[in-house]
């Protein structure tokens, strides 16, 4: 079933560390190896061997409308003839600000880099420029790319690995980031008393995606808002997961809070390599050249990306029934999961946030890293094999959210209900044995 994917990644690994590019893809929390893919058409996907599965990860995101969305394609095929790269300004750079703009009004400047992680540094950077400040807090498993004043307590992949404290970040760093629970703003509120006028930022997923699916309680991001307020603090909201993709204006508008900074990954670039952070002018004008916050990037802007994410979030800004239609499939979903774990009696809590679910094996309420790792990791991975064979690629971590794409039509969405109907009972009675 996977020879050719067995032969390619014993290749891989002579020439590249664990034979992945991310700690993500090595299925190291489900075991086996990783699955090297060929091409993928809306919400199917199709591996070097000839296997076609139903996709749930979504290229962790940002494939909102599916893969291959014809309006991507032909933008990057129409730029990429003009050329790749310029290494100087294109109009398509001032397109996608105002583009970003309408859809998230609170937004007054941004600027574009090459990936979330870059976005998440520069926008660190820029709050300690702001207010003269180098302290930050983070919360427990939130996970905002492998910057050095992230890899205290991540999530994702540090979650997965069993690593959340990674060798090589010295301590100067690590004592400059304070961590907190996630959801627990008296936790924060105490962080910022004990550090009076030295907290630059709170930086956070406003939805964590990083240890699945987690939403934040009520009043949870209204009270981080009147802190930063208080203490002088930026409010920093990494949408890199949950940005234009649980709604046109992201969390902010959701849960009708307004962060100073937010930062976007690959769905503001339809799954090019890029990212960008943007915020209030008072603040995003302490960058170079306006101000003395350095940060610049060679393919920082880059016209192939600019295209392909000015014709995916263009759709999304003038159709906003789209999110109406995600809403309705992923509640399909999230109520045929539950029906079948009910029916086998399987101990489990769900949360979902529109297109985004994350799905625990534990009893709930799910609410931050710590409640997330009581889920039964062994039951996952058992769960994901049993669901591969029936042509369905779920996030090879238990520590990860589901994304639906709205490509995916009825009969996808039945063939995975299905699957998981055949699947449950196969894991059951393999725990038994």
């Amino acid at each position: 079933m996977f020879e050719k994917t067995e032969q390619l990644f014993n290749r891989a690994k002579q020439f590249i560390p664990g034979g992945v590019n991310s700690p993500a893809r090595a299925f190291k929390s489900v075991g086996g190896t990783p699955i090297f893919f060929e091409k993928a058409k809306g919400s199917w996907l199709y591996d070097v061997d000839g296997n076609q599965y139903i996709d749930f990860v979504s290229s962790w995101g940002p494939m909102i409308m599916g893969h291959a969305y014809e309006p991507v394609i032909k933008a990057v095929r129409e730029q990429a003839e003009k050329s790749t790269s310029f290494g100087a300004p294109t109009e398509l750079e001032t397109q996608m600000a105002e583009l970003v703009t309408k859809m998230v009004p609170t937004i007054e400047k941004l600027r574009m880099v090459n990936s979330g992680t870059e976005a998440t540094m520069s926008a660190i950077r820029v709050a300690r420029g702001y207010t003269g400040r180098d302290k930050i807090i983070k919360m427990d498993g939130n996970f905002h790319g492998h910057g050095d004043s992230f890899l205290i307590k991540a999530g994702s992949g540090a979650m997965t690995l069993g690593e959340p404290n990674s060798p090589g970040v010295t301590q100067g760093t690590a004592k400059d980031t304070l961590t907190a629970p996630y959801n627990d703003a008296d936790a924060v509120e105490k962080l910022l008393n004990e550090n009076k006028n030295e907290i630059a930022a709170i930086i956070l997923e406003p939805v964590a995606g990083n240890s699945g699916c987690i939403p934040p309680n009520d009043g949870y991001l209204e009270r981080l808002r009147e802190l930063c307020d208080e203490h002088g603090t930026v409010l920093i909201f990494d949408e890199v997961m949950c940005g234009f993709r649980i709604a046109p204006g992201g969390a902010q508008q959701v849960y009708n809070v307004v962060a100073d900074l937010v930062t976007y990954g690959k769905i503001i670039g339809a799954g090019m390599p890029v990212g960008a952070f943007g915020g209030k002018a008072e603040i995003m004008d302490v960058v170079s050249p306006v101000g003395p916050v350095y940060q610049s990037g060679t393919l920082s802007g880059n016209p192939v990306a600019m295209a392909a994410g000015i014709a995916l979030l263009s759709e999304l800004y003038k159709t906003p029934a789209i999110y109406e239609e995600l809403e309705h499939k992923s509640m399909q979903l999230e109520d045929g999961f539950r029906n079948i774990f009910d029916k086998h009696g399987i101990t489990y809590t769900i949360n979902r946030v529109g297109s985004m679910i994350g799905v625990f094996f534990c009893e709930g309420p799910v609410t931050d890293a710590e409640s997330a790792q009581k889920t039964d990791v062994e039951f996952f991975r058992r769960l994901f094999h049993e669901m591969l064979r029936e042509g369905v690629y779920l996030p090879p971590s238990p520590f990860e959210a589901i994304f639906v794409s709205n490509a995916m039509d009825q009969d996808m969405i039945d063939r995975t209900i299905t699957a998981l109907e055949n699947s449950v009972p196969r894991v059951l009675e393999a725990t038994k044995n």
